[in-house]
């Protein structure tokens, strides 16, 4: 079975106007501990770069309706996808 594992990247300082996110290197990071914790059988690993992932009406990174259209303002943030095999019995 093909399973993903997603590590995004965390808020490291909210302002009234202002978001602020930790390096993509941290998820990358937390993405290679968990392999090594897990002993995953990694298929793939790919940054994925997706709008507005954040907002309060959004689902994170597995939302398959993530809205940007022309004339409003998005934000598109990156994050580590790791597609890895799963055995079941």
């Amino acid at each position: 079975m093909l399973l993903f594992q997603d590590f995004f990247l965390e808020i490291v300082r909210q302002g009234f106007f202002s978001i602020e996110f930790e390096p993509l290197r941290a998820a990358l990071r937390r993405a290679n501990e968990w392999i090594d914790e897990t002993g995953a059988d990694v298929v793939n690993v790919e940054t994925v770069v997706l709008p507005n992932i954040h907002d309060y009406n959004e689902e994170g990174t597995q939302d398959t309706a993530l809205r940007a259209s022309g004339e409003t303002y998005s934000e598109w943030h990156q994050f580590i996808r790791v597609w890895y095999r799963h055995d079941t019995p």
